[in-house]
């Protein structure tokens, strides 16, 4: 699979650190997948899809080629390769109650799988969490589709002070039938610690070093023999 070209058609900004680049083409993929951006000269990196039609992505500049990728203006050409992975799963049961936990730049992909489990008529609650206000995103665009969204932040600048444990605590008087959740590791842990206490079923989307995306290079393994762009990024088990 070679990368593709694409012009960007637009670009939000969503906080201080973080863009989102909607494409010019269009992928079908489920919320959770990925795809493999690469500029020229600059290197090749996996990024999570926050929407499929058209092709958007929230990138946050915390590297070589997230940096190089926030000098870009709409016009300019990304290479895009996939999709990608295994994405998040839909339940399958009608009418399920759900909790999306998103931190940092992790709530990206859910707000994808938010439209998606509200078309499939499942009741959505988000559960966002950042270090600050700042660093929250997606507020906006989670209202507009009308779900309960709670807000944690470590400095207690917006909504619950805390991590987004703090928020799940107080909403357990009336469990979800299933969670998922895309951030960092620490809290993917904790998210599946409080499941399995709590016999709550989870899809958690692990983050991990890739370099091909297609299970050849073993970089990403995530433990047991488990590559996460070939059998994740989404799990609906803890791997580690």
């Amino acid at each position: 699979m070679l990368p593709k070209p694409l012009p960007i058609r637009e670009i939000r900004v969503e906080n201080d650190s973080t863009k989102t680049f909607i494409l010019d083409g269009d992928l079908s993929a489920r919320p959770g997948q990925f795809v493999m951006v690469w500029l020229p000269d600059v290197g090749e990196k996996p990024f999570s899809l926050a929407e499929a039609a058209p092709i958007s992505l929230s990138i946050a500049a915390v590297g070589t080629l997230s940096v190089a990728l926030h000098q870009l203006q709409v016009g300019d050409f990304i290479w895009v390769r996939g999709p990608l992975g295994h994405g998040y799963e839909l339940p399958t049961a009608s009418a399920q109650r759900v909790w999306l936990i998103g931190g940092g730049y992790g709530i990206a992909p859910l707000h994808f799988l938010a439209k998606q489990l509200l078309q499939a008529g499942h009741h959505v609650t988000v559960i966002m969490g950042g270090r600050t206000q700042a660093n929250l995103m997606f507020e906006a665009a989670f209202a507009e589709l009308g779900v309960p969204v709670y807000m944690t932040t470590e400095d207690g600048s917006a909504g619950l002070q805390g991590r987004v444990t703090v928020a799940m605590q107080q909403l357990l008087t009336e469990k979800p039938d299933m969670m998922y959740a895309c951030g960092p590791t620490g809290m993917l842990v904790a998210i599946a610690q409080l499941g399995e206490a709590e016999n709550i079923a989870f899809q958690l989307s692990w983050e991990a070093h890739m370099r091909c995306g297609i299970g050849l290079c073993g970089s990403c393994e995530a433990g047991a023999g488990w590559l996460t762009c070939l059998d994740g990024p989404v799990f609906n088990f803890n791997p580690l």
